[in-house]
C-alpha cells in the first residue's frame, strides 16, 4: 500500500513539474534534488543502522517521508505551490530516503534469516514493482480526474500501513554496537572492503554505470508520453507501468529461484538486455513497441538489482552489513541524481529520444566489457566453488 502511494507521488510531480515548465532540463534537475542527498548521507545512514536500532530507524524514516507527503498535499490543494517548493520537498524527502535505504535493506536479514535471505530480496523486489505498475496507472487516471494534489494526500495516507506494520512487529531485543570512528571512516571501510572483493567490486561497478545512464529513463518518461507518442498523463501512467509490469515478471521469476549458481552470468544477460531494451525504446515512435521496450527494460533492471544484491548480501559479514548497504546506496542510488542532471541538459540540447540513445549505447559498451572481461574470465575456471556459484575472484 505505501509503495503504490509512493509510485503515485513520483509518477504525479514529473507531470507536475513538466506542466509548470515545460523544461526537460528542470525534469533532470529534480531527479538530481530528489536523489543526490543518498551520494552525501548514505553513509551517515549505514553508520546508524551499524550501531543503533535498525527497526526504531525504520519507524522514523517512514514517518518523516509521511509528514512531507502531507506538506506537499496542502500546498498543491491550496492552488499555491510554487515548482521551487517541489524541489525543496523533493530534496528533504532524498535526505529521508538516504537514511532509509542502508537501514531498511541491512533490516532484512533481521527480519527472516540469512537462509531465506535471497528470496526475501526478491520477494521485496516483486513487492516494490507491483507497486510501480499499479501506482503510476493508478496517478494517471487520478491527475486526469482530481488532481495531483490528492495523489500526494493518498501517498501520505498509504505511509500509515507501514508504520502500522513496523509496530507490530516482534525482533529479537537489539544489542548496539560500540562505535569505531565517525560515519566518513566507516563508509571508506566498508568502500575498501567493497572494491577490495572482486565479485562485489564488479557488479557495483556496472550497477553504477547502469543507473548513471540506464536509468534515466524514468526522467525521460513525461516527455515520450507528450511529445513523443502525443498523449496526456494517462499515457503517463502507461508506460511507466508497462515498465513496472516487466520489472514485477523479473521479481518473481528470481523469487522462484532455487539454485543461485551463476549469478554473474544472469547479471550480464540482464544488463546487457536492458541496454539493448533502451535503444529500440528511445527510438520507438509506436506505443505498442514502446511498451514491449519498457517491459524488456524493467524485466532487466529488476533482475540485475537482485542479483547483485543478493551477491553482496551473502558475501558480506554481518558487523558490515549495514556499511556496505550504503555504499550499493551511494553507487546504485546516490549515483543516479548526477545522471539524471546529465540526462536533463543534453536532453534539452538534443531532445530526450536522442539522449536516451546515447545513454542506451553507452550502456552496452559498459555491458559487453562486463560480458568479456568478468563473466566470461569466472566462466574459465573449471571445477572451482565460486565459478560455479559466478563468483569467482
Amino acid at each position: 500500500m505505501s509503495l503504490i502511494g509512493t509510485w503515485m507521488q513520483s509518477t504525479a510531480q514529473l507531470w507536475l513539474i513538466y506542466k509548470l515548465t515545460n523544461s526537460a532540463a528542470l525534469l533532470g534537475l529534480f531527479g538530481f534534488a530528489s536523489q543526490i542527498p543518498i551520494l552525501f548521507l548514505a553513509s551517515v545512514g549505514g553508520y546508524y543502522g551499524d550501531r543503533y536500532s535498525r527497526h526504531l530507524g525504520v519507524i522514523w524514516t517512514q514517518t518523516s517521508a509521511m509528514i512531507l507527503s502531507f506538506g506537499l498535499a496542502a500546498l498543491t490543494l491550496l492552488g499555491v505551490v510554487r515548482v521551487w517548493e517541489i524541489f525543496v520537498i523533493a530534496f528533504l524527502a532524498g535526505i529521508v530516503n538516504a537514511f532509509d535505504v542502508p537501514i531498511r535493506q541491512a533490516f532484512l536479514v533481521q527480519m527472516v534469516g540469512k537462509e531465506d535471505l535471497p528470496n526475501a530480496i526478491a520477494l521485496n523486489s516483486s513487492i516494490f514493482n507491483s507497486a510501480r505498475v499499479v501506482g503510476p496507472a493508478i496517478a494517471g487516471f487520478a491527475i486526469v480526474w482530481v488532481g495531483e494534489g490528492w495523489c500526494f494526500f493518498l501517498n501520505g495516507i498509504s505511509f500509515l500501513a507501514v508504520i502500522v506494520a513496523l509496530f507490530m512487529m516482534r525482533l529479537e531485543k537489539f544489542k548496539p554496537r560500540e562505535s569505531e570512528g565517525s560515519p566518513l571512516q566507516n563508509f571508506i571501510g566498508g568502500f575498501r572492503y567493497a572494491m577490495g572483493d572482486p565479485p562485489i567490486r564488479s557488479v557495483l561497478l556496472l550497477l553504477s554505470l547502469m543507473s548513471f545512464l540506464g536509468l534515466q529513463y524514468a526522467v525521460f518518461m513525461p516527455i515520450f508520453a507528450r511529445d513523443v507518442l502525443h498523449g496526456g498523463p494517462g499515457m503517463l501512467g502507461l508506460l511507466m507501468s508497462c515498465a513496472g509490469c516487466g520489472a514485477v515478471i523479473g521479481a518473481l521469476h528470481f523469487a522462484a529461484k532455487t539454485d543461485y549458481k551463476r549469478l554473474v552470468d544472469w547479471i550480464a544477460v540482464t544488463s546487457t538486455s536492458c541496454a539493448l531494451g533502451l535503444i529500440l525504446f528511445s527510438q520507438s515512435r509506436v506505443l505498442w513497441l514502446s511498451a514491449v521496450m519498457l517491459a524488456i527494460v524493467g524485466f532487466s533492471t529488476t533482475s540485475q538489482m537482485a542479483a547483485t544484491n543478493t551477491i553482496l548480501q551473502s558475501r558480506v559479514p554481518d558487523k558490515l552489513r549495514s556499511r556496505i548497504m550504503a555504499v550499493y546506496a551511494t553507487m546504485f542510488m546516490g549515483i543516479q541524481p548526477v545522471g539524471a542532471l546529465f540526462a536533463g541538459g543534453l536532453a534539452k540540447r538534443i531532445g530526450g529520444p536522442h539522449a536516451l540513445t546515447v545513454f542506451g549505447s553507452l550502456c552496452l559498451v559498459g555491458c559487453l566489457y562486463f560480458v568479456f572481461r568478468v563473466a566470461m574470465r569466472i566462466g574459465q575456471v573449471p571445477g572451482s566453488t565460486e565459478a560455479q556459484a559466478g563468483l569467482g575472484r
